[in-house]
């Protein structure tokens, strides 16, 4: 049923990537990327091996579903009750469908993933479930993942998506969540590799009145990295809430880009990403926040907060917000700085040598983002994954 699904899409896709061509630095959204890494993400194959991950033990009552890129069947998978597969008409409908209502369904890492996927995961969530945890893992070369979530009204979820991944490869995964009214959802994203894989994910997110959505994003140890969210509250009266750790270290370099669209009155968004830069690395964050005429009494923060670690490390952060409404509070800051000298001196007082009291600044810093995912995150010690990322 899936392969007869993606395979015109896959079609599209390919004759999207024809028209496009790679990104160029005329293109705004791609001023900053290192393009010759992303062609030769492009240029990579199909991975045609699949590396066996060493997973810890999930936490009790987590469903765990592992997505390599490769097409394996779930018909055997026994559900918890409030979960089940799109039927094959359900799915026709959805497919693309949020992607369009958030405006991406063209951009070219979308386009990239309708030519390269061929796993697709589509589930509707009744109720109250048990946390879902998606693995996406793959070997050498490609791997490209999908995955569709239909929350009906007033369902309540915790997901959290793991990326692994090493060597010289590169994963594209796109997911798609449509929320109903007063439905939850808690979405965290751990993304990790090795310095030299390379990472494309794109969200797209729709959300009914009076529902919530939380997306925590932490992603490390990528050669090129390309995290973007993008929401949509269709009649407002939503709640939103995004919080980013982005870490970089060595010649990585790893980009966020954020949009936030309001399409009704009285909705809500709170956003803090926060960049650490190491090394000779480079990070990239981009926010853009619109609310048009309709989204009158919005209530909208964004902060970007940014720490350069090295005397070479860069970061780029651009705070976009178009606001036309007259009746909203809208606000945004931005901060570069590095590890503050009367901290280190402070704790340096105390008997503590310069690389640890360096260390527990920086695990400070990282926890603000890392205690807001998902609860069943912990099994995974995200913590200590990006204080080794760092030492890479």
């Amino acid at each position: 049923m899936v392969s007869s699904v993606l395979a015109p899409v896959q079609e599209r896709g390919r004759a999207a990537l024809e028209r496009l061509g790679l990104p160029t630095r005329r293109q705004e959204a791609w001023r900053l990327t290192d393009l010759k890494r992303l062609a030769a993400v492009a240029a990579l194959p199909p991975s045609s091996t699949s590396v066996r991950h060493a997973l810890p033990a999930p936490s009790e009552g987590v469903l765990r579903l592992v997505l390599d890129g490769s097409q394996p069947s779930l018909e055997g998978q026994v559900w918890p009750q409030g979960f089940s597969l799109l039927n094959h008409a359900d799915l026709e409908q959805v497919l693309g469908q949020i992607l369009d209502h958030c405006g991406c369904a063209e951009a070219w890492p979308v386009e990239f993933n309708h030519a390269s996927s061929h796993q697709l995961l589509a589930l509707r969530i009744r109720g109250k479930v048990p946390p879902l945890e998606l693995v996406l893992s793959g070997g050498d070369g490609l791997v490209a993942t999908r995955v569709i979530l239909i929350l009906d009204e007033k369902a309540d979820l915790d997901l959290l998506e793991v990326v692994l991944a090493e060597g010289v490869s590169a994963h594209s995964h796109v997911i798609e969540v449509h929320l109903g009214q007063e439905a939850e959802l808690r979405h965290g994203f751990l993304a990790t590799a090795d310095g030299q894989a390379s990472l494309l994910a794109h969200l797209a997110v729709e959300q009914a009145p009076r529902s919530r959505y939380a997306f925590t994003s932490v992603v490390t140890g990528w050669s090129l990295g390309r995290v973007e969210p993008r929401v949509v509250q269709l009649e407002g009266q939503a709640e939103t809430t995004l919080k980013g750790l982005a870490m970089t270290s060595a010649e990585q370099q790893l980009a966020t880009h954020t949009a936030v669209r309001f399409d009704g009155p009285e909705g809500e968004l709170d956003q803090l990403q926060k960049c650490l830069a190491s090394g000779q690395s480079h990070t990239i964050f981009n926010g853009a926040i619109d609310v048009p005429r309709v989204a009158q009494r919005t209530n909208a923060a964004q902060l970007s907060r940014n720490l350069l670690l090295s005397g070479q490390a860069r970061v780029d952060t651009k705070p976009e917000l178009e606001i036309v409404a007259d009746d909203v509070r809208c606000a945004h800051g931005a901060t570069v700085s590095q590890l503050q000298e009367d901290e280190l001196f402070y704790l340096q007082s105390r008997g503590i040598g310069a690389s640890d009291a360096a260390a527990l600044l920086l695990r400070g810093a990282c926890q603000e983002v890392i205690e807001q995912l998902p609860s069943l995150a912990q099994a995974w010690q995200p913590l200590n994954r990006v204080m080794e990322s760092l030492d890479r």
